[in-house]
């Protein structure tokens, strides 16, 4: 058992804002007290709310109200992020829409590059209408949506499927969740469409993994589907789906669940605890992606109220520590790490933390660093460096025209400043 970091000690404890929420008067008492409010309990919940906070998936009214209030004063660094969404060619009201009735990941065929420009066309115009007001945004955010729930009905292709449908499935409910009251956008047939499209293969690999051994695949494998349960369930006030999600997090036998995503903790290393990540032999992009992919998760939970940033005493912060510090030129520890392979469990290994990619851009520390730094107030200097070296964020369309700059919605530093 690994000992407390002496730089935490003091803020171990798990939080959890549903108390507060709860005993203030549920979702009236959410939308008063913001995001950042919390209450110390001795642990999460392990039901989903009773009544769901909206929006309430990586943005919850504190954050979004921040936003307006900071852009508008013209205050840095939000502005700076703010300018960042405005110059991307993705947040101009006059996105058109390009719907498919099938969108193909992996094998012959391959078309997805529409649906992920089209999801963060919807989720940038989006923001621009949260945080300044302008219609012909939302107006562009809700004809995309509408366009792609009338039309999409498959998602497929090889394995790679599972991403497309994990991925993209979080994100444009994220998009949806922000537009969710808006006139004219259809929110039923929305839901339909991520419940019948994207939730049965999410479903599916999680408890079937493409019929291979459990560990064969990447902790982002199954983040992202656990980043899309989560996502729908907020969106379409699905408790079970919730539920599911988060005891992935915790109880999960793949590599996407907490103590997977990062199977070695090391005491004290300068004086911090660090967490080896799942995927560092592999690649440091994929170990970033997978910084990005957790931090969705933990936000979207956070903003329900529980607290899963600090679940295991913080684990997924020593994992995201080590990953920053290995990333900004620094030396960790690395713990061979063996893992089943195919469908037999062919065993594999990693003897050596992987130098490629070190190094590699991606907008996922603002969002780690504001809520370990700033909402716990814990010494997080190798997140904090790494956030600073890419602030400010941007997002989909700022980091090459290929999928791994749309892994994740990006503008951290805007959404997420305090």
């Amino acid at each position: 058992m690994s000992r407390t970091n002496p730089h935490n000690s003091s803020q171990d404890r798990e939080l959890s804002r549903r108390g507060l929420l709860k005993a203030a008067g549920g979702v009236t008492a959410a939308l008063a007290v913001g995001a950042s409010a919390v209450a110390v309990n001795g642990g999460t919940a392990n039901a989903a709310p009773a009544t769901f906070v909206h929006p309430g998936a990586l943005h919850a009214y504190g954050e979004l109200n921040r936003a307006k209030v900071r852009v508008a004063a013209g205050n840095d660094p939000w502005l700076s992020g703010w300018n960042r969404l405005t110059a991307n060619g993705h947040s101009a009201s006059s996105w058109n829409p390009n719907p498919q009735t099938t969108i193909i990941r992996g094998g012959t065929g391959e078309n997805y590059g529409i649906l992920y420009n089209d999801i963060h066309a919807a989720y940038q115009n989006a923001l621009r209408w949260k945080i300044a007001g302008t219609t012909a945004n939302g107006d562009a955010a809700v004809r995309i949506l509408n366009a792609w729930s009338a039309r999409l009905t498959t998602l497929t292709g090889n394995a790679d499927r599972f991403l497309a449908s994990g991925i993209y499935g979080y994100q444009f409910a994220n998009a949806a969740e922000l537009m969710r009251d808006y006139s004219g956008f259809d929110l039923a047939r929305f839901k339909t469409m991520m419940l019948n499209v994207f939730y049965p293969l999410n479903n599916q690999f999680l408890n079937g993994h493409n019929d291979a051994c459990i560990t064969n695949y990447w902790a982002n494998w199954d983040l992202c589907n656990m980043n899309s349960i989560l996502a729908i369930a907020i969106l379409c006030d699905d408790g079970a789906k919730y539920d599911q999600a988060v005891n992935y997090f915790k109880n999960g036998a793949g590599n996407g669940s907490i103590k997977h995503a990062v199977p070695f903790i090391y005491d004290n290393v300068d004086g911090y605890a660090l967490g080896q990540w799942q995927e560092s032999g592999r690649d440091q992009g994929h170990t970033m992606m997978g910084m990005g992919q957790m931090g969705a998760f933990c936000e979207m939970a956070w903003s329900q109220g529980d607290d899963l940033y600090g679940y295991d005493a913080n684990r997924f912060m020593k994992g995201a520590q080590y990953v920053a510090k290995y990333n900004l030129g620094q030396s960790v520890p690395f713990t061979t790490y063996t893992w089943g392979t195919g469908q037999n469990c062919a065993q594999q290994s990693h003897t050596a933390i992987s130098s490629a990619s070190r190094g590699q851009a991606r907008p996922v520390w603002d969002i780690l660093y504001y809520h370990y730094a700033k909402r716990r107030g814990l010494s997080v200097p190798y997140i904090q460096a790494m956030a600073e070296s890419v602030r400010p964020e941007g997002g989909g369309g700022d980091y090459g025209s290929t999928s791994g700059g749309f892994d994740q919605l990006g503008f951290g530093t805007v959404m997420y400043a305090k």
